[in-house]
């Protein structure tokens, strides 16, 4: 059952009469508050049990948090959905975004866009998604952007891997199918589908669907040339 937390004597928000009487009852029930004073509720939070918020953090609109969830300091999170067990680490921003069960989020990711996270996913530090649902058990872990994708289960994304979903003129959409593997350094050039179990080479850019199960790879020869010399700039 959740345990409405709005509304906090501490909040730097304006209260009605009513919105006062009810914080009183129920503003330290099951939650763990850092410092109430640097906490800002501006609109409606509503908690589970067992909830821990650390400072600085920003909460607007509606907010929803399950149980024995942790948002850790300098959090920015707007009209989100946030499941039981799951982590916010410091620095993260979520904007119209749900989180399922027992993920790790952050530091420093940004989500937002009606992006849906689900259960036991790890998105990791300074990454940005946007627009796209990430199946369970999925991890992108670094500097990574993911836009108007739809990621399946158990796929692993590596550092430095993009969705191009703009092509000047629309969005388009990325597919990536349970159990893919991408190499770091990626380009996804959209529309695109990444078959099941597939694997991409690093540093690939890859402009055409993928086989199921096969390994991926669109990378230039490395090239030595011989007898160059830099340019003198003096």
């Amino acid at each position: 059952m959740l345990i409405n937390c709005q509304y906090c004597e501490n909040y730097t928000i304006n209260y009605t009469k009513s919105m006062k009487d009810k914080s009183k009852k129920t503003a330290n029930m099951n939650i763990e508050f850092t410092d109430k004073q640097n906490i800002h509720v501006r609109g409606e939070l509503e908690c589970g049990t067992n909830v821990k918020i650390d400072i600085n953090t920003i909460f607007e609109g509606y907010n929803l948090l399950g149980n024995n969830v942790e948002i850790k300091a300098n959090c920015i999170i707007k009209n989100a959905i946030i499941g039981d067990g799951s982590i916010i680490r410091p620095y993260t921003s979520l904007e119209g975004t749900k989180i399922g069960n027992n993920c790790s989020i952050g530091p420093y990711s940004n989500l937002r866009n009606e992006t849906i996270i689900n259960d036991n996913v790890s998105i990791g530090n300074f990454v940005e998604i946007k627009k796209s649902n990430v199946g369970s058990r999925s991890r992108i872990n670094h500097l990574s952007f993911i836009g108007d994708a739809n990621i399946e289960e158990d796929v692993t994304i590596g550092a430095g891997t993009i969705t191009c979903n703009h092509d000047g003129m629309k969005h388009n959409t990325t597919n990536i199918k349970k159990g893919s593997y991408i190499g770091s350094g990626c380009k996804l050039i959209a529309p695109i589908t990444i078959g099941e179990n597939s694997t991409i080479g690093s540093g690939s850019v890859i402009t055409k669907d993928t086989s199921p199960g096969k390994l991926t790879i669109a990378r230039s020869e490395q090239t030595v040339i011989e007898n160059w010399k830099m340019r003198n700039t003096e």
